[in-house]
């Protein structure tokens, strides 16, 4: 081994620690699924011209080290890796790296695989071989994640047995809700509407995957628990029908289908098995039958002799509970007659998230008439269209938990009709949406659009969605401002504001995002 060689390898060592630290944070963000590290990855050369520029330089200077002009340039492109790509943190700033067990296990696993990858390529180029082994971490990453999935899996189980012992033990009604967006929302209106009648645990935040679910079972269902209510999220098929195997729905409820994680699973036809997973082992579902696809769903149900609740925010719909939120009524299916009372649905709430909750309490006995004293009361759910009102006046709608094209879209429409309402100017701060597979340039572009056709301001914010954005703005005219932080924005948000004014935060992603 030559000394140029061992000097590299010193060097890549010394690399790794910042390389490691930065795609482990993005595989503990990612929900440690592959390939997202490796997607993420490419984003973050792909949409800025810094990082396209030094990790092509990187490959040029990788080509000519293997090529032996010179091979001092697997150096200089060891140490370009240790700071690629420029932008994304070691520690992080809005999701930091937390070292949690199971990612001590997944860097156990990353520096076997490096050290293995790395001795392999070191011995068939040299010290090329180190620059090699960096410029494939996000690759060797995602390994690591795959490698390591059974294994999680394998230890997580005593948790997931001792939580279906506690189900059977405590036996609950077990009211278990999916969808593309409004789980969590739907999920608050349910406990809050049930409260009255029954003793109820609903999963907390966004525990919603088998080992949160386990996690909220074992440390919340107590003997005397009438009701637990049980947010299911899914990346794919197969993934509610496990969640389903270890806490059996006796209610099932889905709220939307729609374009969420379409990067993740491909098609909304996919997206739709996959939730309809839920209705399996249910003895009740609850469907909103708009759309067309969970309008036929209630019909198998039906088919298969479950009980089916029909929901609809179309008045006039033949359903059992129908929520219209212009006529600011609900009206419930009880018996041969239909019952009436009065809601308000706020200008930024999703009235289908108050209609499948309704359906809920519905399909648990709870006559209207005890429902209608709760309506007044509806918890918000933190950061999902959240109103506020700042001391300046300013009226701000914190929307930033997550994004889909429906929601945006609801959510401008009800804060350009705020600023109507008070006379002052309507500022949308946004990155953007993400995960929307071959259509997020269209629905950015879209909504983009739509906030210039509002009158509002448009402040872009990161790199992501930054092309989609300003075009859309563009088409119609609107007013642009760009910002590659978010602090930046708010600032200057405030002051296009006024006292007058209503500011949307619309998304905001984590700093693991260009």
């Amino acid at each position: 081994m030559t000394p140029i060689t061992v000097l590299t390898i010193v060097i890549g060592i010394a690399a790794t620690v910042p390389v490691a630290g930065r795609w482990l944070r993005v595989a503990q963000r990612e929900h440690y699924i592959a390939p997202w590290v490796s997607r993420l990855a490419w984003l973050w050369i792909r949409v800025s011209p810094v990082n396209a520029i030094l990790t092509a330089l990187v490959v040029v200077l990788t080509a000519v080290s293997v090529l032996r002009y010179f091979s001092g340039f697997a150096i200089a492109a060891v140490i370009l890796l240790a700071f690629l790509p420029i932008g994304l943190k070691v520690r992080g700033t809005s999701a930091p790296l937390a070292w949690t067990d199971r990612l001590k296990r997944l860097l156990v696993a990353w520096i076997v695989l490096v050290a293995v990858v790395g001795a392999a390529l070191v011995f068939v180029v040299g010290s090329t071989g180190v620059a090699l082994t960096l410029l494939l971490a996000p690759r060797i990453t995602d390994l690591a994640l795959a490698i390591m999935k059974p294994v999680e899996k394998r230890l997580s189980r005593k948790w997931m047995l001792s939580a279906r012992k506690r189900i059977k033990q405590v036996a609950p009604t077990v009211v278990a809700i999916t969808g593309s967006y409004g789980k969590t929302s739907t999920k608050g209106y349910v406990a809050h509407l049930l409260s009255s009648a029954f003793s109820v645990v609903a999963s907390p935040a966004s525990f919603n995957n088998l080992l949160g679910l386990s996690r909220a079972v074992n440390d919340r269902v107590v003997p005397g628990t009438e009701v637990f209510i049980a947010e299911m999220g899914v990346y794919g098929r197969g993934e509610i029908r496990e969640l389903s195997e270890s806490f059996p729905p006796d209610i099932a409820a889905i709220t939307t289908i729609g374009e969420a994680h379409l990067a993740r699973m491909g098609s909304r036809d996919v997206i739709f098995q996959a939730k309809s997973e839920i209705t399996e082992k249910a003895r009740t579902v609850v469907l909103p039958i708009d759309d067309p696809l969970l309008a036929g769903l209630a019909e198998r149900c039906r088919a298969e002799s479950k009980r089916v609740i029909t929901v609809s925010t179309v008045p006039g719909t033949d359903a059992d509970v129908v929520v219209d939120a212009a006529g600011e009524t609900i009206s419930v299916r009880e018996g041969a007659a239909r019952s009436t009372a009065t809601v308000v649905i706020p200008g930024v709430g999703h009235a289908v998230n108050l209609a499948v909750a309704v359906g809920i309490a519905h399909a648990l006995e709870i006559p209207l008439s005890a429902i209608a004293t709760r309506l007044d009361a509806l918890p918000d759910s933190p950061h999902r269209a959240e109103v506020q009102h700042a001391e300046s006046g300013v009226v701000v709608i914190d929307d930033t938990y997550n994004s889909n094209p429906v929601g945006a879209q609801r959510a401008l429409e009800g804060a350009a009709a705020i600023a109507a309402e008070r006379g002052g100017p309507l500022v949308v701060v946004t990155p953007g949406m993400v995960e929307l597979g071959s259509v997020q340039v269209q629905r950015n572009t879209e909504f983009a659009a739509s906030i210039a056709a509002a009158g509002g301001h448009l402040f872009a914010i990161a790199r992501t969605n930054r092309a989609a954005l300003t075009a859309g703005a563009g088409s119609v005219g609107g007013p642009v401002r760009i910002f590659d932080r978010r602090t930046e924005a708010v600032a200057a948000a405030l002051d296009q504001a006024g006292d007058r004014g209503v500011i949307l935060y619309e998304n905001d992603l984590p700093d693991h995002y260009p």
